[in-house]
C-alpha cells in the first residue's frame, strides 16, 4: 500500500486521487515516517493565517497548488544545490538521478507563494505526496526577504547527514547521471534544464547550475557529432508532469 495517500488523508480528511503517473519501480522504503513531520508542520502553522511556501527548484516552475501571491525572495543561511539523489521522480533505485536540495550555508534566491488559510491543509497534503514520499527532506520555517516585506515560509531543506545527500560529485559523474538517469517524471537533465530556464525567466542567476547544464549539453552535442545515438529526448515538464 502506498502510505502517501494516508498522509494526505490525515491532513485533509478527504479522499485523494492518484498522486501521479506510476513508475516502473516501487517506491523505496521511506527513510523516515513522513506523517509525524506533516503533523508537526500543521501544528506549527496553526491554520489560522495564510500559508507561505518557499520554492527554489521545481516549485518555481510547477508549483502544483493554488496561490494568491507570488514574490521573488531570498533566504540567508541556505543555498540551492543539485546534490540530492532521486530514486523515484528523476531516477530509480538502480540508477539514481538528481534533484535540488536546500543545503545550509550561503544564500538562495527563489520565490515565495501565499496560499489562503482555507486551502493550506490540502496544499500541505499535496506537497507531502510530491516532496516527502520517503521522508527525505527536513521541512523548515525560514525567514524570507521579499521586495515588500519579510515572511515566514515553509521550505524543504536537506541535511548533509541524509543518505540522499550526494556529497561532492565530479563533472564526469554529473555527465553520466544526466545521460542516463530517468524516473517517473522524466530525466534529470530535463529537470535541470527546466529549472535553469525558469530561474533565468525570473532574473535569478545560478552559475553552478548553468555550468552543469553546459557540461551536459556539450557532451550530448559531442556524442551526436561523433555519430553516436543521441540521448533520448523526453517530453517537457510543462506537458508531461503533474507532480514531483
Amino acid at each position: 500500500m502506498n502510505h502517501d495517500r494516508q498522509i494526505v488523508g490525515a491532513a485533509s480528511g478527504s479522499p485523494v486521487g492518484d498522486p501521479g503517473p506510476p513508475g516502473l519501480d516501487p517506491l523505496p522504503k521511506p527513510l523516515r515516517d513522513p506523517k509525524p513531520m506533516l503533523d508537526r508542520v500543521i501544528a506549527e502553522w496553526g491554520g489560522h493565517q495564510d500559508l507561505w511556501l518557499f520554492g527554489y527548484g521545481s516549485l518555481i516552475w510547477r508549483p502544483d497548488f493554488g496561490f494568491v501571491e507570488r514574490h521573488p525572495a531570498r533566504v540567508h543561511g541556505w543555498h540551492r544545490a543539485l546534490k540530492m539523489w532521486s530514486r523515484v521522480n528523476r531516477g530509480t533505485v538502480e540508477n539514481p538521478g538528481l534533484v535540488f536540495g536546500l543545503l545550509s550555508g550561503g544564500s538562495c534566491r527563489g520565490m515565495v507563494f501565499r496560499v489562503p488559510a482555507a486551502e493550506g491543509l490540502e496544499t500541505l497534503g499535496r506537497l507531502w505526496l510530491r516532496e516527502m514520499p520517503t521522508g527525505v527532506y527536513d521541512p523548515r520555517w525560514l525567514e524570507c526577504t521579499t521586495p515588500h516585506s519579510k515572511v515566514r515560509a515553509l521550505a524543504f531543506t536537506l541535511s548533509r547527514r541524509s543518505p540522499n545527500f550526494t556529497g561532492e560529485l565530479s563533472d564526469e559523474r554529473y555527465a553520466q547521471i544526466f545521460e542516463s538517469a530517468v524516473g517517473r517524471y522524466g530525466s534529470s537533465l530535463d529537470y535541470a534544464h527546466q529549472t535553469l530556464l525558469e530561474l533565468r525567466r525570473h532574473a535569478i542567476h545560478d552559475a553552478a547550475l548553468a555550468r552543469l547544464v553546459r557540461l551536459a549539453d556539450s557532451r550530448l552535442s559531442a556524442s551526436t557529432d561523433c555519430g553516436e545515438p543521441a540521448a533520448r529526448i523526453y517530453p517537457s515538464a510543462s506537458t508531461q508532469e503533474t507532480k514531483e
